[in-house]
């Protein structure tokens, strides 16, 4: 006597089993959800609200991140459009410390002033970087003026150390 088919109960395959896995992520399909945008506030904020904040902010990093607070404290922030501010900085690698707090700061001040959709535009100016002036450069700024400085330098071997 002979069957066709085994008499024993068929093999189910495990919960766990890799070959299912893979047959069932096969078929199965992706399912997108189409997210809508919700309408968020946007509430008028002045150009005084973004000063008195952005100060408020780097009173707090100070005390929290000094290495931080030292890169952003020469940052200008302007309000140009009701929807837009203008952030101008020094340099780029200011620009990218300012990039790690900038979720905080904007995070909070649009909490405060009850308006989500503020869109912000970077420009580079350099006049805002900081040099420290120390007196060889000082002197090389009115040798420049004044050439005569320079004879002066070479004979009386001037020390600006």
């Amino acid at each position: 006597m002979k069957t066709a088919e085994p008499l024993g109960k068929p093999k189910i395959p495990s919960k766990f089993s890799i070959s299912a896995a893979l047959h069932k992520t096969e078929t199965e399909e992706e399912v997108k959800t189409h997210s809508e945008k919700e309408e968020l506030p946007s509430n008028h904020f002045t150009d005084t609200d973004l000063q008195v904040e952005w100060k408020k902010f780097l009173v707090e990093l100070q005390g929290k991140e000094v290495l931080i607070y030292n890169a952003v404290n020469s940052f200008k922030l302007y309000k140009k459009e009701e929807d837009v501010v203008e952030i101008t900085y020094p340099s780029d690698s200011a620009k990218s410390e300012f990039e790690k707090i900038r979720s905080d700061f904007f995070n909070h001040f649009m909490h405060k002033v009850n308006h989500y959709n503020i869109n912000i535009i970077y420009k580079n100016d350099i006049s805002l970087k900081k040099e420290i002036m120390t007196k060889r450069k000082i002197f090389d700024k009115f040798a420049d003026v004044n050439p005569v400085l320079r004879d002066l330098d070479d004979l009386f071997k001037f020390d600006f150390n």
